[in-house]
């Protein structure tokens, strides 16, 4: 008598492609926060430069974070490759279901730049806003002189859709902020959509 295979079907993961995988935040994320926070021109393009903080503020940041749940559709992931090595950070806010309409921001840590990591994690973000939770719009501020960012939405087929002048101040100077935006009907246009 043969014996009998069984094999069990791989799990699929709506979560990771590829290249890579979004995940929630752990307790022991905070090191590798720490570590991040460190890169001052990383600060400057999310925000501003803001002070040193120290590892044991980034542990209960890490704490608290890892325990949050969804609410208002707002979502904080960690982007990692699929080999688990984290690469940056992705989170959704200004989640307005009435008019279903939000917007995100990334972050990709100095030696993982200009991988594909942001891109790969936005269209999974996406994706779930789109396909899963019904949002219609995404609207992104990106600085002006972010030059990476501002090719990325371009390249991810983002529509430049206004500017604000001198809402930004680093290096001594005022910076213009450029939005983007992106409809779900020009989302599936260019990648397609979960019912085909």
């Amino acid at each position: 008598m043969a014996e009998q295979i069984t094999t069990t079907p791989p799990v699929s993961n709506f979560w990771q492609n590829p290249r890579v995988r979004l995940r929630a935040i752990e307790p022991g994320d905070a090191e590798t926060f720490h570590r991040w926070n460190q890169d001052s021109e990383r600060a400057r393009n999310l925000d501003f430069i803001w002070p040193p903080v120290s590892l044991a503020s980034q542990r209960v940041f890490a704490e608290e974070a890892s325990r949050r749940k969804m609410e208002n559709d707002r979502l904080q992931w960690i982007i990692e490759t699929i080999d688990g090595t984290p690469v940056g950070m992705i989170d959704t806010h200004h989640c307005d279901h009435r008019t279903g309409n939000f917007s995100y921001g990334v972050d990709i840590a100095g030696e993982h730049r200009g991988k594909g990591y942001a891109a790969e994690a936005i269209r999974l973000v996406l994706r779930y806003y789109f396909d899963e939770l019904r949002y219609q719009k995404v609207t992104v501020n990106v600085h002006a002189d972010n030059l990476a960012s501002l090719r990325l939405h371009e390249k991810l087929g983002f529509q430049r859709e206004g500017l604000l002048r001198r809402t930004q101040y680093s290096h001594g100077c005022y910076i213009d902020e450029i939005f983007f935006g992106m409809t779900v009907e020009e989302f599936r246009a260019l990648y397609g959509s979960v019912e085909g």
